[in-house]
């Protein structure tokens, strides 16, 4: 099996400039349909060049329901890595159509990212929040965003 290393790629990053590299932090449900959309809006319309991603089966319900402390304290973990070595200072919360982990309609979905945006703020994070929807064509709606940067 060949090993490719990412020094060994053509036209690859060099260390200097992948350290200048801007984040930004997304977290959505680990549904794959949802995973490229989300990644181009956010690279399109934020220009960051990379997507922290995180992921969980209907991830803005678990944020919303709050059950679950040690699922709660790993995406506050996950998003604290985000913020504070890859330097992004925004971070989306994304429902999705279809979703086999958070099986509701849209409007209770809507709900969902706007709590689940609430308790990212709650836990002191100062950067932008966004929140997202991946509608039925698969094409990303904006629920909300605060403007904290």
């Amino acid at each position: 099996m060949p090993h490719y290393d990412w020094y060994e790629q053509k036209n690859c990053e060099s260390w200097e400039a992948q350290a200048m590299a801007k984040f930004i932090t997304a977290i959505n449900c680990m549904d794959g349909r949802a995973q490229l959309p989300v990644i181009e809006y956010l690279k399109s319309n934020f220009k960051v060049d990379y997507v922290d991603m995180i992921t969980m089966p209907g991830v803005n319900k678990i944020l919303t329901e709050q059950k679950d402390k040690v699922l709660i304290d790993y995406l506050k973990n996950c998003v604290d890595i985000s913020v504070k070595r890859h330097g992004s200072n925004a971070v989306a919360i994304v429902g999705h159509h279809d979703c086999a982990g958070n099986p509701v309609d849209k409007q209770s979905q809507y709900s969902h990212i706007r709590r689940a945006m609430e308790l990212i703020k709650s836990c002191g994070f100062e950067g932008k929040i966004l929140g997202l929807y991946v509608n039925e064509n698969w094409q990303v709606e904006v629920v909300s965003e605060t403007n904290n940067i």
